[in-house]
């Protein structure tokens, strides 16, 4: 079984790929101050909850934009698995090529999702919408070529800002209300976060097309792009796993001859 690790700022979610299937995924919070011990465990232990062995484990990939947390992982993974995990990053096959100032200042999980829908939409410009702590918006063209991206604060970052900052103002749920025209103090809120962040994606979405002056494919993904993606039709695909495709992509790109 191959194991993928996507290590975000907030989360780090795995999947687990029993040959060419997604078996499996987990979420856990990412937490610095967890020994190898503690991850090695945590893990081994959301496997089994789905009936899954962790012994049949017998490669791993990572994909972390946390370097803090790479230390206590890594050896948690050479310890429970005796396995020297794959690490995303520039130096690795990719099929894609990083057109930017700085190739290795692109983190590893904007590798992964352009390489996941370079090779998923084969022939296809793609901008792939990630919906994370931030929001970024990268462009891969068919050829492979990754050569632009937009970053913004994400969802959750931007409804924190407006809870921490209005003193009266109540932390409320993110979610989409029935209309735009809220009618108390909560609905208003959820209005302006959901309503307001729908017309941000979409705006940035026609100005890459309108600077580009080429038609692309609009990939999103991320716990909250759900939220988005349902609300616009300038989104043409939301898929959850892009991440765990993507990193099964690089494995059998990547992986050792014997």
């Amino acid at each position: 079984m191959l194991l993928t690790i996507d290590v975000g700022n907030t989360n780090i979610t795995l999947g687990v790929y029993d040959k060419d299937s997604l078996a499996a995924s987990f979420r856990m919070t990412t937490k610095m101050q967890r020994t190898s011990d503690e991850l090695g465990l945590t893990i081994s232990q959301l496997l089994l909850t789905r009936r899954l062995d962790p012994g049949r484990v017998d490669a791993i990939i990572i994909s972390s934009v946390v370097p803090k947390i790479m230390h206590s992982l890594r050896n948690a993974i050479r310890k429970t698995w005796e396995i020297e995990p794959l690490i995303v990053g520039p130096d690795i096959k990719t099929g894609i090529h990083l057109h930017t100032d700085n190739p290795r200042s692109v983190g590893a999980d904007r590798i992964v999702n352009t390489a996941a829908a370079h090779h998923l939409y084969p022939g296809q410009n793609c901008l792939v919408l990630d919906f994370g702590t931030a929001t970024t918006y990268d462009y891969v063209d068919a050829d492979g070529n990754f050569s632009y991206t937009i970053i913004q604060p994400g969802l959750e970052i931007s409804a924190q800002a407006l809870f921490t900052m209005a003193a009266k103002l109540p932390e409320v749920e993110i979610q989409k209300p029935a209309s735009v025209l809220g009618y108390n103090t909560v609905t208003g809120m959820q209005s302006g976060i959901v309503y307001g962040y729908i017309g941000s994606v979409e705006y940035i979405i026609k100005k890459v097309r309108e600077e580009l002056q080429t038609d692309f494919t609009v990939i999103a993904t991320g716990g909250l792009g759900r939220v988005i993606a349902q609300e616009t039709d300038m989104i043409h695909v939301y898929d959850a796993d892009l991440a765990f495709k993507g990193m099964k992509i690089l494995y059998e790109l990547n992986k050792p001859e014997f």
